[in-house]
């Protein structure tokens, strides 16, 4: 299976995935802790994927979403943003909205 394989098969199967930099637990940049911040506040439950252990999905998910940079979400199979989309639509409602339609 090559990587855009691998990173299809991981955002269609898992109703909310977040690719960021470090975990959950230990965010490696500020825009990825931002991201969990907001997922947390949402109450939602998501597949986290260290791009910083794996340079073929570090790479492999900038071409998948033709998307430059890390974070990125997905919510049941498509591409939602980075950390600072995720932000506007966490503040209008919309982000909860899309989570709760993916559960």
């Amino acid at each position: 299976m090559n990587v855009q394989e691998l990173i299809k098969n991981q955002v269609t199967s898992n109703p909310v995935v977040l690719y960021m930099k470090g975990s959950p637990k230990f965010p490696q940049c500020g825009f990825s802790n931002m991201a969990t911040q907001i997922l947390d506040a949402c109450h939602a439950k998501y597949l986290a994927v260290d791009v910083l252990a794996d340079q073929s999905i570090r790479e492999g998910i900038k071409v998948y979403a033709n998307w430059p940079t890390i974070p990125q979400l997905y919510i049941s199979g498509e591409f939602v943003g980075g950390s600072d989309i995720m932000r506007a639509m966490y503040e209008n409602g919309e982000l909860q909205t899309l989570l709760d339609a993916a559960k």
